[in-house]
């Protein structure tokens, strides 16, 4: 589609800028990306992270798969090694897939003999685990039935096998090595993979008629298409994607898998976050391939209905760990946010292929949202620890892990973060898109002309950019400079989140004379006659801006978060004189100084100021405060963290008096309640989310922690406290949760009983009051006193529902 872009003397006028035209018709092509490859990056911020990726991330992920025998499968399973399979998981494979394409990508920017020959290595026991028809799972080849849940007793029974999610995540290895070494390797095994798959699924008569399960393969597949050029594989992309929804072969429709009706009818953001991203992304590339616009306006009611009620204002989507997926509109709760690193990652894929489509730089807002914030918030400084979830705030409760049972994030990071130059550029015809700010040298390749570009700045600590612009011939084109949504008047392209104040006007120059622009779609547009030594100047001022969110964002009323830049802060307890965060309040206006420490966290910006703290008793006073950046938070053990802050002293919350719940420690006792029963017959799990002294303000409130039986439904379950001494007791109330979930709801339970520990038994204590179940309140038993060091909750849940407690007080 053709724009006419009309640029008046006055108004959008290029003031100063040679070889101007009034008019300028943009180019009918395709927006391109620019090959990360041809990108290299010489800066602080994410050279440090790039190559800490390169020499701890992916070796130390390398040795987590042979430690927990990701390696030993493929090898079992081409006959090179005898024993049993190993893992948890039916995509335990995808692990190292991931990891290869990251170390693909880490070879492409800097050039390793020993991880090339270590790729070639893993690769030839992949190839070696493949059956001659070009199937490739490994739990199914090895024929385990511990994992049977997953897959079923053949090839292909279950939708949720996962084994096209392994498809898809091969492929996207394979063409990464591919790529960056120029070896067949992998490749052969992914097309061999493919071919199968083109064979066994289809809309013909004798093939399987369902979607992918977990989507990647769709993207994955179109990938392959633009490699091999084979038609085959994008067909077999819209195929999955034209089969979400329909429910053909009788398989279930979910919400979960984001297949409940077809994609052309979806309008809400739903189910796991993951495979949402996944799977619009593939939707993104189909579409754009197959020049669908249908596809593309189903997106766009999809990505509306994310940005503007269901993103986190650090880039990451996904608020509940029940599905790992989306709640209702506006649930954007902060303590128990999931935003799992994967879906942070999917967000990034799916907003950089919807910039690609339409030019709008409110996507690449949303792509660098989450790069600075929502990504690498899930690994450490060190490179080696990693989240999973990545809440807003904490009591402590939260730290990073060397690895994972469900290993999915750490190899997700590993193929990611050698990737981040690919988002700075794009072109479309001969002229070029400027993204991301980064310190960098790339050479650009448009239609007519080859291009060189050298960005020189501190960004995103400092909002000046220098862009020296080489092209290899004079010429005229479009250059498109992305002013972010942070320097104008929102942090995002919704009403979801807005400043309180009025954003400093940004400058652009041109060879030292300043550019009268104003932005269309996001970006100032400079048209001219470029040559070489040209010098544009970007100047975004990076005042501390405070960030409000929508009203009916429940989580955030009364709270402001801190913006810089590209970069959320947050107060961390290691940095408050009393280590603690949720007593302080900051109001808005408050004045705050912005410096730089080398010596912080591998040098970080930190803002410093004033805020108001609430004693027990309610009185106010001013202490100092620090903020740092949120992705490096949990680098310094674990303690108190929050993003949004109160803004006034109704909000802030006093430390509370210790009680006996509070300092009990909560184990889930997993044996049935008989009476007289031996503790010692039982089995101990430590539980969390009771005895936090946070008030629910109704059954559904799930914004703080609480307990919840997942998946269980119908039983007696039990939850208990284990005292830190003898106690007299003769009161508890239970705070029953109550809330309805797409993938199993929670009710209050059928009855419950209350027992302490006697000894070496549990009994039932003497109810005094009758036993309750009632929503929206605290459930009050009196009992006849005992002296005990612990007391457990024996609850029978409604027949097909699970249950939980929010909170459960003793007295």
């Amino acid at each position: 589609m053709k724009k006419q872009l009309q640029l008046l003397f006055g108004s959008i006028a290029l003031l100063g800028v040679s070889a101007f035209h009034s008019t300028y018709e943009q180019p009918d092509a395709p927006i391109k990306e620019v090959p990360f490859t041809q990108v290299h990056l010489d800066d602080h911020f994410w050279s440090s992270r790039i190559e800490i990726n390169r020499t701890v991330s992916i070796p130390s992920a390398f040795k987590e798969c042979e430690k927990n025998g990701r390696f030993d499968n493929f090898a079992i399973a081409g006959g090179l090694k005898k024993g049993e399979h190993r893992g948890d998981f039916s995509f335990d494979d995808t692990d190292p897939y991931k990891i290869i394409e990251g170390a693909s990508y880490s070879l492409a920017v800097k050039y390793d003999k020993t991880l090339d020959a270590y790729l070639d290595s893993v690769i030839t026991l992949i190839a070696a685990a493949q059956e001659p028809d070009g199937y490739l799972t490994t739990c199914v080849t090895n024929n385990c039935t511990r994992l049977s849940g997953w897959w079923g007793t053949h090839r292909w029974e279950k939708i949720n096998s996962h084994e096209l999610y392994n498809s898809g995540h091969l492929y996207e290895a394979a063409v990464a090595h591919y790529q960056s070494t120029g070896k067949r390797t992998l490749l052969d095994v992914a097309i061999k993979n493919a071919d199968l798959v083109c064979q066994v699924f289809g809309p013909a008569e004798g093939q399987k008629h369902v979607p992918s399960g977990h989507p990647i393969a769709e993207m994955a597949l179109a990938k392959l298409y633009k490699v091999t050029g084979d038609e085959k594989y994008l067909k077999m992309a819209k195929y999955f994607v034209e089969e979400t929804g329909r429910g053909t072969d009788g398989h279930r429709l979910s919400e979960y898998s984001q297949d409940h009706k077809p994609i052309l009818e979806q309008d809400e953001i739903v189910g796991h976050a993951v495979r949402a991203g996944y799977l619009y992304s593939g939707v993104a590339d189909v579409a754009s391939l197959t020049h669908d616009t249908a596809y593309f306006n189903a997106l766009t009611r999809i990505w509306d209905n994310m940005a503007s009620k269901k993103l986190f204002i650090t880039g990451g989507i996904g608020s509940r760990p029940q599905g790992e997926g989306f709640g209702p509109n506006y649930e954007l709760n902060n303590h128990t946010a999931y935003c799992e690193t994967c879906a942070a990652i999917a967000n990034v894929y799916w907003n950089h292929r919807m910039f690609l489509a339409t030019g709008d730089a409110k996507y690449a807002d949303v792509v660098e949202r989450a790069l600075y914030n929502g990504v690498i918030s899930g690994v450490s400084l060190s490179g080696d620890k990693f989240f999973y979830d990545n809440p807003l705030e904490s009591m402590g409760q939260h730290e990073r892990q060397h690895w994972f049972g469900c290993a999915c994030c750490p190899g997700n990071v590993t193929r990611f973060m050698a990737s981040v130059p690919y988002y700075m550029y794009a072109t479309q015809g001969n002229d070029v898109y400027i993204n991301l700010y980064i310190q960098s040298q790339a050479d650009i390749q448009t239609d007519n002309n080859k291009i060189a570009f050298k960005q020189t700045t501190d960004y995103p600590w400092d909002g000046k950019v220098s862009i020296t612009i080489d092209p290899e011939t004079e010429q005229k084109f479009a250059l498109r400079v992305r002013i972010p949504g942070w320097a104008q008047v929102s942090p995002v392209p919704t009403d979801l989140y807005s400043f309180t104040d009025k954003a400093e006007p940004y400058v652009i120059s041109v060879n030292g004379k300043k550019v009268d622009i104003r932005p269309s779609e996001g970006y100032a547009t400079i048209i001219r006659s470029w040559k070489a030594g040209d010098i544009v100047e970007v100047d975004l001022p990076m005042p501390v801006r405070r960030v409000r969110a929508n009203q009916n964002v429940e989580d955030d009323r009364g709270k402001l978060a801190i913006e810089r830049g590209p970069i959320m802060f947050c107060l961390e307890g290691k940095d408050q004189s009393d280590s603690l965060v949720f007593n302080k309040f900051i109001p808005d206006g408050t004045q705050m100084k912005a410096t730089y420490e080398a010596n912080l966290l591998n040098g970080v910006m930190v803002l410093s100021g004033t805020a108001k703290e609430i004693a027990k008793d309610g009185s106010v006073k001013d202490v100092p405060f620090k903020a740092i950046p949120y992705s490096t938070w949990n680098n310094r053990g674990a303690d108190q963290m929050a993003v949004w802050i109160p803004e006034a002293a109704e909000y802030a919350r006093p430390t509370p008096e210790p009680t006996i719940a509070s300092k009990a420690r909560t184990l889930m006792i997993q044996a049935p309640i008989q009476k007289d029963a031996p503790v010692s017959s039982t089995v101990e799990t430590w539980a969390w989310g009771v005895n936090d002294q946070w008030e629910p303000k109704r059954s559904s409130d799930i914004s703080k922690p609480y307990h919840y039986w997942w998946l269980r439904n119908g039983t007696l379950e039990t939850l208990a406290y284990q005292f830190d001494r003898s106690y007299t007791v003769s009161n508890v109330e239970v705070y029953w949760l109550d809330f309805d979930h797409y993938d199993g709801d929670f009710r209050v339970p059928e009855s419950w009983k209350l027992y302490y520990k006697a000894g070496n038994t549990w009994k039932e204590v003497e109810a005094l009051t009758p036993y309750t179940v009632k929503k929206d309140c605290y459930n009050s038993l009196d009992f006849k006193p005992v002296e005990t060091t612990g007391l457990k909750i024996a609850a029978q849940l409604q027949k097909g529902v699970s249950g939980g407690v929010i909170e459960w007080k003793v007295n």
